[in-house]
C-alpha cells in the first residue's frame, strides 16, 4: 500500500492506495474528538483530489473517518461569525458546493463508508459520494439538522437528497432536521447497503471497484408519482408543504419556506439553477436575527456540556440511584436513569402497583422503540434490568443518590430525608424534585444539610431537556458538581440556581401566567390569548398551559411565591372558582378546554365563561396580549439575575427556553431584551405600569444598566 501524505503536516486527510487500485481517503480531524468541516480543508481537498486525477493507478476512492465514533458531525459553524455580510455566508456555501461537485464529477467512483453519525454537510459530502454504506450501529444516523440553526443545507443537500429519495421524505428530514437511522435509510435509498462495523471497509472497497451507478429514482406508490413526476402534483405538494410548516412555525422562522424554495427551484429548473438560489438563501440566512439567537443557543448548550457544576470541582463516582415514589414524575426519572444515564434505578414506593406504574413507564416507551426498529428487544431487555422495586429501603443503602419524587408536601419531604440518612450510605446525596418548595426548608432538620439539594425535572420527564440545580446555603461543592453530573448523564441540560421559592423557571413563568389570567378576567377569549402567544413563538398558549400541567398544580406554587416576593405574585382570585368546579384540566377532562367530542382538548369549553362570571369579547390585539405577557418576564427575569438565581444570562436563557419553551428564534429572555434594548424594555413596562399597576414596574437593574450603558450581552 503506498501512503501519499498531504503537503501540510496538519491536514485532516490521508490518501493510501490499496494495491487492487483501491485508494483509502480517511479524514481525521487533528486534535478533535469528531470530524467537523472547515473553510480552510477546501485547499486540502482541492490537492486530495490532484493526487487521485494523476495516478492513473486509482480506479476507486472509499471515503472513512478516522474518528472511532463519527463520520462527519456537520460542518464547523463557529466560521459563520466571521461573516460580516451575506455575500460572506454565501460566498461558504459556493465553496461547499464546488467542492462536493468536484468529487460527484470525479472520473473514478467514490463511496462514502459512514459510521457513526453524518450529519449536515457530512450528509451532503457522502451525497457527493457515487455510493454510501454504512455501518449497522446504533451511534449510525444521517440527517440534515441544519434548519434548527436557523439555517438550511448549503453545500448542495437541498439538490441531492431531492433527487436520491422521495422529494417528499428529503423535505421532511430537511424541514424537521430529524436524523434517521442505518436501517431508515437504506429503506429511504440514502445509502446502498448496511453491514456490521467489521466489514464496513471491506464492501465499500467492493463498491469502489464498480463502475457509478445509474440512478432511476425512488420507487414511488401512485399516489407519489403524481406528487413528485407530474407539473400539477408538485404544485400541489409545494403549496401544501408551505401551509403547514406556515402552521408549525407562525412566520417566526424564515428557514423551513426558504428549504422549500430550493427544493422547488432545484426541480423545475435543473441543478445549477438549484445550487445557486440555495447559496443565495444560505447566506440570507446566515444574517438573519434568528439563525444568529439559535447559532448562540447552540453554542452555549455546548458550552455548558463541558463545564461542571462548580469549577474545578469533580463529580463523586456515580453507580446506583435512588427513585422515591413510582408516579409519573418518579417513572420518568427512573426512565432517563436507566435508558440515557446507564445507571441502575431502584424505585420505592409504599404500594406495589406504584413500581409496576413506574416499571411500566420506561416499557412503554422502550416497547414503542422496539416496534420502530429504533433498538433491538435486547437492548430494551438490557435497560429493563437497571430498574428494580422496593417497599422500603433494601437495597437502597448504597444509593449514591436518591431522588425524591413525592407530593409537595413540606412534611413529608422532610421525613424522606430523614429516612434516608438513616437508611443509605454517609456519602448519599438527597436530591428533592420539589417545583416550588424551597430546599432550606427540606434541609432543614437535616444531619447532613451538605448533601440536600434541589433536582427539579419537567414534565413530562423523558422528553424535556431542562433540570434545576437548587444549591442551598449549606449544600456543599461536591454535591453540587455530582447533581449536575448525574443530570448531564440522564440525557438532560442543567442550569444551577439559587434556592428560593419558584427557584427560576417557575418564578419567571408565573407573572406571564399571571398576566394571562388578568387578560382572561376582563374578558379576552381565552383562544384568542392562547393564539397570540402561540403566535409570539410559544409552544403552548398560557390557558392551555395550565390546562396541561394541572389547574390545581399551576394554581399552588402562587401563594408560595406571594409569601417571598409580594404581591406582584397574587394570582387572581376568580380562578378559585374554575377549582370549586372540579376543574383540573387534562387530567380529570375537566378544564379550560373541552376533553370530549371528536377533538379533546382542542376546543374551548365554553361552559368556563358562566362559572367565571364572564361574557367573552375580545378588545386586545394580539400583540398587545402577548407583550403584556412577556414583559413581566422578561422584568421577573432580570430581578433573578440580579438577585444571583442564575449564573449568569446564558443559563437564564436556556432554562427559559427549554423549561418552559421560550421562542428558541428569539434566544431567551435576556438575548431578546438585548435585542430590543434595554431602555425600551423599561418604556414599555413603564407604559403598561401606568395603565395596569405596579407589578409592571421595572426592575431596579434594568433601571441602573441604562445609565451605566450596559447590556446583557
Amino acid at each position: 500500500m503506498t501512503t501519499i501524505e498531504n503537503n501540510k503536516t496538519q491536514s485532516a486527510f490521508t490518501l493510501d492506495v490499496r494495491e487492487d487500485g483501491v485508494a483509502i481517503l480517511t479524514m481525521d480531524v487533528p486534535g478533535e474528538s469528531m470530524n467537523t468541516l472547515k473553510i480552510e480543508f477546501a485547499e486540502q481537498i482541492d490537492a486530495v483530489l490532484k493526487q487521485i486525477n494523476a495516478d492513473a493507478n486509482i480506479k476507486g476512492v472509499v471515503l472513512i473517518s478516522g474518528k472511532s465514533n463519527s463520520f462527519v458531525a456537520g460542518a464547523d459553524i463557529s466560521m459563520l461569525a466571521a461573516c460580516e455580510s451575506a455575500a460572506d455566508a454565501t460566498a461558504i456555501a459556493k465553496s461547499g458546493q464546488d467542492m462536493f461537485q468536484r468529487i460527484e464529477d470525479m472520473s473514478v467512483t467514490f463511496v462514502a463508508a459512514i459510521h457513526g453519525p453524518a450529519l449536515g454537510g457530512g450528509l451532503e459530502l457522502a451525497l457527493a459520494c457515487h455510493y454510501r454504506v454504512c455501518s449497522d450501529d446504533l451511534k449510525t444516523q444521517m440527517g440534515l439538522p441544519e434548519v434548527q440553526l436557523g439555517l438550511l443545507p448549503g453545500s448542495g443537500g437541498t439538490q441531492r437528497l431531492p433527487r436520491l429519495i422521495s422529494v417528499q421524505q428529503a423535505m421532511k428530514m430537511m424541514l424537521t432536521g430529524g436524523a434517521v437511522r442505518a436501517k431508515q435509510a437504506k429503506k429511504y435509498g440514502i445509502v446502498d447497503e448496511i453491514v456490521p462495523q467489521s466489514i464496513l471497509l471491506d464492501v465499500a472497497v467492493e463498491l469502489a471497484k464498480k463502475s457509478k451507478p445509474k440512478r432511476k429514482g425512488p420507487k414511488l406508490d401512485l399516489m407519489g408519482k403524481f406528487l413528485e413526476n407530474t407539473g400539477v402534483g408538485r404544485n400541489l405538494m409545494f403549496n401544501q408543504a408551505r401551509k403547514q410548516t406556515l402552521s408549525k412555525t407562525q412566520g417566526n422562522y424564515p428557514s423551513p419556506d426558504l428549504i422549500i424554495d430550493c427544493i422547488q427551484t432545484g426541480l423545475n429548473k435543473g441543478l445549477t439553477k438549484g445550487l445557486e438560489v440555495e447559496a443565495r438563501h444560505f447566506g440570507h440566512l446566515v444574517k438573519t436575527p434568528e439563525s444568529e439567537s439559535l447559532r448562540s443557543l447552540f453554542f452555549a448548550t455546548t458550552e455548558m456540556k463541558k463545564e461542571n457544576g462548580v469549577q474545578g470541582i469533580e463529580s463523586a463516582p456515580l453507580a446506583k440511584i435512588g427513585v422515591l415514589g413510582g408516579g409519573l414524575m418518579g417513572g420518568g426519572i427512573a426512565f432517563v436513569t436507566a435508558a440515557k444515564a446507564g445507571l441502575s434505578a431502584r424505585i420505592k414506593d409504599i404500594r406495589p402497583e406504584g413500581i409496576s406504574n413506574a416499571i411500566k413507564y420506561s416499557y412503554d416507551i422502550l416497547n414503542k422503540k422496539v416496534k420502530r426498529r429504533f433498538i433491538k428487544k435486547s437492548e430494551m431487555q438490557k435497560q429493563l434490568s437497571l430498574l428494580t422495586g422496593t417497599l422500603d429501603y433494601s437495597g437502597l443503602g448504597n444509593a449514591d443518590v436518591v431522588i425524591e419524587a413525592v407530593f409537595e408536601n413540606l412534611e413529608l419531604k422532610q421525613k424522606m430525608v430523614e429516612e434516608v440518612e438513616n437508611n443509605c450510605a454517609q456519602h448519599t446525596i438527597f436530591a428533592s424534585n420539589t417545583s416550588s418548595i424551597p430546599i432550606s426548608q427540606i434541609a432543614e432538620k437535616a444531619q447532613r444539610p451538605e448533601q440536600v439539594i434541589g433536582l427539579h425535572y419537567f414534565s413530562p420527564v423523558d422528553k424535556m431537556p431542562l433540570a434545576e440545580v437548587i444549591a442551598h446555603d449549606k449544600t456543599s461543592d461536591q454535591t453540587i458538581s455530582t447533581t449536575v453530573e448525574l443530570a448531564k448523564k440522564q440525557g438532560k441540560t442543567p442550569i444551577v440556581v439559587k434556592d428560593g421559592a419558584g427557584f427560576y423557571v417557575n418564578r419567571i413563568l408565573a407573572p406571564y401566567m399571571n398576566a394571562a389570567a388578568e387578560a382572561l378576567m376582563s374578558g379576552e377569549p381565552i383562544e384568542h390569548i392562547d393564539k397570540a402567544l402561540v403566535k409570539f413563538g410559544f409552544p403552548v398558549g398560557p390557558v392551555k398551559l395550565l390546562d396541561e400541567v394541572g389547574i390545581d398544580v399551576g394554581t399552588k406554587i402562587g401563594p408560595i411565591l406571594q409569601a417571598q416576593f409580594g404581591d406582584r405574585f397574587a394570582f387572581n382570585p376568580g380562578f378559585e372558582k374554575v377549582l370549586a368546579d372540579d376543574r383540573k384540566g387534562k387530567k380529570n377532562k375537566r378544564g379550560f378546554y373541552n376533553y370530549s367530542g371528536k377533538k379533546p382538548g382542542k376546543e374551548v369549553d365554553e361552559s368556563i365563561y358562566t362559572i367565571l362570571g364572564l361574557t367573552p369579547s375580545s378588545t386586545l390585539s394580539k400583540e398587545q396580549i402577548s407583550e403584556r405577557c412577556v414583559l413581566l418576564m422578561l422584568n421577573e427575569a432580570a430581578m433573578c439575575l440580579d438577585e444571583g438565581v442564575i449564573r449568569n444570562a446564558r443559563d437564564g436563557d436556556i432554562g427559559a427556553i427549554f423549561g418552559i419553551g421560550f421562542p428558541p428564534f428569539l434566544g431567551g429572555p435576556f438575548r431578546y431584551m438585548h435585542t430590543l434594548g434595554i431602555a425600551h424594555v423599561i418604556d414599555r413596562l413603564e407604559h403598561y405600569e401606568s395603565l395596569l399597576g405596579d407589578k409592571y414596574a421595572p426592575a431596579d437593574c434594568l433601571k441602573k444598566m441604562v445609565e451605566e450603558g450596559n447590556s446583557f450581552y
